[in-house]
């Protein structure tokens, strides 16, 4: 019972090691797909707050809780692999500030999960209460993207 007790603990301990093995394309991949969900989530909302979409309280509210569920995952070692940088690889906009700097990027990464939390529920009551969320949470957006995502 011991010996399974360990072996549980050691591959706990080694899983983190586990992303920083995985080749550098598979991770730049990962975090790109994370982002786009990102985008595609904050589009409805920008989409509906600009009056470009119709306002949906349903749609709105669940992109929303997308988001927040969004900021949830432990992204942050998807930014921490060396060798992915934009200076390392042609298919990345990750600026190589981001190792220099991983604990201010964690702190930015949080400030979203931060400007997330109680969307949900800010979203609703009709389409001009989606504004102030969309230029929080842009705000958040905006604050990474100035340091760690190279210029477009």
């Amino acid at each position: 019972m011991q010996v399974l007790k360990y072996a549980a603990l050691a591959a706990a301990i080694a899983m983190p090691a586990t992303i920083f093995a995985q080749d550098a394309e598979d991770v730049i991949e990962a975090r790109q797909g994370y982002m786009e969900l990102i985008s595609i989530e904050m589009g409805k909302l920008a989409g509906m707050a600009k009056g470009e979409i119709a306002y949906d309280e349903a749609v709105a509210s669940a992109a929303a809780s997308n988001l927040v569920a969004l900021t949830e995952y432990n992204a942050a070692p998807l930014f921490a692999v060396e060798g992915t940088s934009s200076d390392d690889v042609d298919d990345s906009s990750l600026l190589p500030a981001a190792f220099e700097n991983s604990a201010d990027l964690g702190t930015k990464l949080a400030a979203l999960k931060e400007a997330a939390a109680g969307s949900p529920e800010a979203v609703m009551g009709g389409q001009q209460n989606v504004g102030a969320v969309v230029q929080k949470l842009g705000g958040a957006c905006k604050a990474c993207h100035d340091d760690y995502r190279k210029p477009r």
